[in-house]
């Protein structure tokens, strides 16, 4: 039986799979809409995030929100996560044992909420999700197929502030980002229309039963 986000949640709040464990103030799971059609993934939660249990929640938040209501969309209507669920000491870099123990919660949160749409923000995020060493500057601006979905790199918030804010080239690049999410959105509600119909060995095909799809996404 598929468990539910909410379940999910409250078994990692008690999760000591790895050293974070020890100096975290609570677990920061994710939070927003279980069904929501769009998913932001960041690198680790960060001190303001470490209080409260609850991600983007200081000044890069605060941007965050702010570019969700640029394109008319709320926090509660996405969902957002990060790929370590504790705070790393300092804000250091994740390490490769603590992505390994960490990476089933964000499975479980992808399989659950089955998100059409991807943001990863920051270079850390992008490596990890696409796999990939390419710097987010250069994959930024683009869109990337990924396990039947649409993956949209962006720079993460923090940086467009420490860059210098919207002074800086990047906010101008992180508005342009977010105009390439609304657009993708949009584009993905309807579903594209069937190719037509040059025999009846086509059309006899394509009323074929289709067969049961797997509701279990296997993410990397």
């Amino acid at each position: 039986m598929t468990r539910t986000l909410p379940e999910v949640a409250r078994e990692a709040s008690t999760c000591t799979r790895c050293r974070l464990a020890t100096s975290r103030t609570q677990v920061v799971f994710g939070v927003g809409n279980p069904d929501a059609r769009l998913m932001f993934i960041g690198e680790a939660p960060g001190m303001h995030e470490d209080k409260q249990g609850e991600p983007f929640v200081g000044a890069a938040g605060q941007l965050l929100t702010r570019m969700l209501g640029d394109i008319g969309l709320t926090r509660d209507e996405v969902y957002i996560a990060n790929i370590l669920k504790c705070r790393p000491p300092g804000n250091r870099d994740p390490q490769e044992d603590e992505i390994e123990a960490c990476t089933p919660w964000l499975v479980q949160q992808m399989s659950l909420i089955q998100p059409d749409v991807v943001v990863t923000l920051g270079n850390f995020a992008t490596k990890f999700v696409l796999q990939t060493q390419t710097g987010i500057t250069r994959m930024r601006g683009s869109i990337y197929p990924w396990h039947g979905r649409t993956v949209i790199p962006t720079f993460h918030p923090a940086a467009v502030l420490r860059g210098g804010g919207e002074k800086g080239r990047q906010f101008g690049e992180l508005q342009e980002d977010f105009a390439l999410i609304k657009r993708t959105l949009s584009e993905r509600e309807a579903p594209p229309p069937p190719p037509p119909v040059t025999s009846l060995v086509e059309l006899e095909r394509e009323a074929q039963p289709a067969a049961v799809p797997d509701d279990q996404m296997e993410l990397f």
